[in-house]
């Protein structure tokens, strides 16, 4: 049988995780944030290990995911945000840059960068994907990001 890996969030003791958040939708991000640290202080990160990078919106988190990434610090760093839809394709615009940032970030610093960033048609979406009937994703993306630390862990070893 092939050896398998799999990222099992096992020993997060030590690991500290970034998070990037948007200011923009606050309402909503929150929940997203609440969500992640929930779910990384359940899997045994202290809350200590997790620093939170709070910037404009989410046009802007690349850039600090980015810069979190760089300093090595941190075995993941996840971004959460939320664009929802207007009257114009604006939100297009912004969730491209943002999901293409986001990859290239974790491209070049081979750290897991997770991309929690909503892109909704409506409010109302947003907030059944921040905690509602369909879930977090900052929980999704928390839980992501320990399996993805872990992983590389293996695969680095």
């Amino acid at each position: 049988m092939a050896n398998q890996f799999a990222g099992d969030r096992n020993s997060v003791s030590e690991d500290r995780f970034g998070v990037v958040v948007s200011r923009y939708n606050h309402s909503i991000t929150s929940q997203l944030l609440n969500g992640a640290l929930e779910t990384l202080t359940a899997a045994g990160v202290p809350e200590d290990h997790v620093d939170v990078a709070w910037v404009p919106g989410a046009f802007e988190i690349p850039l600090a995911a980015l810069r979190l990434a760089n300093s090595r610090k941190y075995v993941a760093v996840i971004c959460l945000g939320a664009v929802i839809r207007g009257e114009t394709s604006h939100d297009q615009h912004i969730n491209r840059a943002v999901s293409i940032g986001a990859t290239q970030a974790a491209l070049q610093t081979g750290v897991p960068v997770l991309f929690g960033v909503l892109t909704c048609d409506t409010l109302e979406q947003a907030i059944h994907r921040a905690g509602g009937n369909v879930g977090n994703k900052g929980t999704e993306s928390a839980a992501a990001a320990l399996e993805m630390a872990s992983l590389l862990k293996k695969l680095n070893t």
